[in-house]
């Protein structure tokens, strides 16, 4: 038995790891485990990449380039192959994935099965949206070719490792004239601002995002917006990296820590300015400092993802930012962003229509707890959902009330693939 955690660090749980490594072995390794999980990189900050007591099948083993078609920009992998190799293999070429997350430390089958999204879902989608096919061994020992527009494609995108292991997918890039970003960053005094600075950036900028100071109260923060450019440079250096090197006693994210930090930031970076960033400074900025998750101490932390429909998305995140400013605790790095008009492909992909708000909570226990609860409450008011990928105790009802495609999804899991989330919420 080995201790394993995600992200979140908020517990270590003893599993049986069984390594993957041959693809074409996969689902005849399958049928003999009962009550298995497939385990990525554990960047998943909850428990949807845990499975307590039982077996998690390990895929980084499955990390081998099958075949790139240069002139077309399709790359066919295996699941265990991570979005950074990607990424540093086809940038050199002109392409690019068209949809990436905050950190580049993401396996394909992760990235799949959680339905990643970007800083340009008004422009791209989801990772889903150019998933050509994929492979998925499931434990009965059948291994089935998936396909856009397939019940079981539907089922697999975004749905959280349930209905199998992904052993390879081929994925549609998009052209890029190089790695560097022009970027813009703006200023905003309050939420009305964020949102027409959001609207008047959806048709001439692909990539948004925007950091929101969770403590003002007004929401004020930075936006950014940015687009690819050939920047006529050819070398770029990647920062050193720094380390968080011991977790700390207690949190380093605190009240006496967050407003200061937060107040700082803002008037630091207030004036507009326009920049070209490499690639990786922009989509994934924490990448460079490597285990920053030990930061939050050794309780862990909670991330807190939500999407609210925009009609309401306004009233939502101002309810949500009065009651986080009330109770002196967030995040150092809490994004705002919009979802374009879209929905997803996946029965329980998380993005959809609307405006959504991430942010991280240090564990302090029932007090962080009874937070969230209330936070729940406006989310629920709203019609909104929580982001599985992120969650780590999420009620029962507002899971199945943020996911009305749950129903077509319970029948096509795979009996034989069990998580902590899925005990949690679908009651195995």
């Amino acid at each position: 038995m080995v201790a394993m955690t995600s992200w979140g660090r908020l517990g270590q749980f003893e599993h049986q790891v069984h390594p993957l490594s041959d693809r074409l072995r996969v689902a005849s390794q399958l049928r003999q485990d009962a009550y298995g999980l497939a385990y990525g990189m554990g960047r998943s900050y909850g428990d949807v990449c845990l499975n307590p007591g039982g077996i998690l099948w390990t895929a980084r083993g499955l990390d081998r380039f099958i075949s790139f078609d240069d002139q077309q920009g399709r790359l066919v992998c295996e699941s265990g192959v991570l979005i950074r190799d990607i990424q540093r293999l086809c940038m050199m070429r002109g392409w690019m994935l068209p949809v990436v997350p905050g950190t580049q430390f993401v396996t394909v089958g992760g990235a799949i099965a959680n339905d990643i999204h970007g800083k340009n879902h008004h422009h791209a989608g989801c990772f889903g949206d150019h998933v050509r096919r994929f492979s998925l061994a499931r434990t009965d020992g059948s291994l089935s070719e998936c396909r856009p527009g397939e019940t079981l494609f539907e089922a697999t995108l975004g749905g959280l490792g349930l209905t199998g292991v992904i052993t390879e997918a081929e994925l549609q890039l998009r052209r890029v004239p190089g790695p560097w970003l022009s970027v813009e960053t703006l200023p905003y005094r309050d939420l009305t601002e964020f949102f027409a600075l959001s609207d008047a950036s959806e048709a001439e900028w692909e990539h948004s995002v925007s950091w929101v100071d969770c403590l003002s109260g007004d929401g004020r923060g930075l936006f950014m917006r940015a687009n690819a450019v050939d920047a006529g440079q050819d070398a770029w250096h990647a920062p050193r990296s720094l380390r968080v090197p011991f977790v700390p006693p207690i949190s380093l994210v605190n009240s006496l820590s967050l407003r200061p930090f937060n107040a700082l930031y803002f008037h630091l970076k207030k004036n507009r300015r326009r920049s070209v960033l490499h690639y990786e400074a922009f989509f994934h900025p924490l990448d460079h400092v490597r285990d920053w998750n030990r930061m939050y101490g050794p309780r862990g932390f909670f991330q807190y993802q939500c999407v609210l429909p925009r009609p309401t998305g306004q009233e939502a995140v101002q309810a949500l930012l009065d009651r986080i400013a009330r109770s002196g605790t967030g995040s150092f790095l809490a994004v705002l962003k919009t979802f374009g008009n879209r929905q997803p492909v996946g029965m329980l992909s998380f993005a959809m229509p609307g405006v959504t708000l991430a942010l991280d909570f240090p564990n302090h226990g029932e007090t962080t707890l009874q937070l969230l609860a209330v936070l729940d409450a406006i989310v629920r008011e709203h019609r909104g959902r929580l982001y599985m990928a992120k969650d780590a105790r999420m009620p029962v009802d507002l899971f199945e009330s943020g996911y009305p495609r749950l129903k077509e999804f319970l029948p096509l899991r795979d009996p034989g693939i069990s998580s902590a989330m899925s005990r949690r919420l679908m009651g195995c």
